[in-house]
């Protein structure tokens, strides 16, 4: 008999498993988005608990801007080798060489952009349902979104043609060119994800833990100096003990200033936080009010 106290964590996980399931179920052809960052390492081992021992009954898929970090992609490639599942990989480069992304500069963040080359993928391979690990505690825009949100024939989110969700019963018809974006962490906040993380001993990325790391000052924060990233007139590069509270492009992804090297401190450092990942760590959200909110309506997951 399992003594183990049913906990907040397991009513989380419960339920994450049964929108997988039902996505799995109801869905003729979906798809889960794997990028290698700490919500779509909790997503893979929910759908391992959801599926195994079998296959997942979706292929796994990530937009790749060519501009993420290379500690990132390097995690992403061995976890997928070790899980022995399809990976399919899409990149933004193809999307700008056929002409459908037109950037200012090599060095602009391509962050924005990724909607065209995910659309591109949807169509490509008939994805009526993609998986994301999507949070409503990331960003205002993101706390009105539906777990089942709906997408029209243009990628486009419109909030005020949402179906309603009562109790755990989802509606997933689709009219032909419509698609769905699936969130089962959407009630998750981010120190759930890393107390889920350390219960699962799950591995991460080891940008997300304390390192040195040269570092610019630029806007309300810091940029990590890379081929992208390079000082300014009046900037000056420092050396700096940093992680990265989410993995995005080089170009717009902050690290925050912190001595937390392994999980058990990253959940102590995450539980006085007061300012969210996205809202303290991703420069393409702070452009204005609205950031997040106008790329969904473009197509942003």
């Amino acid at each position: 008999m399992n003594n183990h106290p049913f906990t907040h964590l397991d009513a989380l996980e419960s339920e994450a498993i049964h929108i997988m399931r039902e996505v799995a179920a109801e869905c003729a052809n979906p798809v889960l988005l794997f990028s290698g960052g700490k919500d779509s390492i909790v997503l893979l081992r929910l759908a391992e608990k959801a599926f195994r021992p079998g296959r997942f009954p979706f292929p796994l898929m990530h937009i790749d801007t060519e501009h993420n970090f290379p500690e990132v992609i390097e995690f992403r490639d061995r976890r997928v080798k070790e899980l022995g599942e399809r990976l399919i990989v899409r990149s933004m480069e193809d999307s700008i060489k056929k002409g459908s992304v037109v950037l200012r500069s090599e060095n602009q963040s391509r962050n924005a952009f990724q909607s065209v080359t995910l659309l591109d993928a949807i169509a490509e391979f008939k994805f009526d349902a993609c998986i994301g690990g999507a949070r409503r505690d990331e960003e205002k825009a993101r706390a009105k979104e539906r777990i089942f949100s709906f997408r029209d024939e243009f990628g486009q989110w419109d909030p005020k043609n949402q179906r309603p969700e009562l109790w755990d019963l989802y509606n997933t018809r689709t009219h032909p060119g419509e698609n769905i974006r699936v969130f089962p962490i959407s009630n998750w906040t981010e120190l759930d994800v890393w107390e889920y993380i350390s219960r699962e001993n799950l591995e991460v990325p080891e940008i997300y833990f304390a390192h040195t790391r040269e570092v610019i000052r630029r806007a309300a924060g810091l940029l990590p100096v890379s081929h992208l990233v390079q000082p300014q007139a009046g900037e000056k590069i420092e050396q700096m003990t940093v992680r990265f509270r989410t993995v995005g492009d080089m170009s717009c992804t902050c690290p925050v200033e912190s001595d937390a090297a392994n999980v058990d401190e990253i959940i102590a450092e995450t539980a006085m936080t007061r300012i969210t990942e996205r809202g303290a760590t991703r420069m393409d959200d702070q452009t204005s009010d609205a950031s997040m909110e106008l790329r969904k309506k473009e197509g942003y997951f």
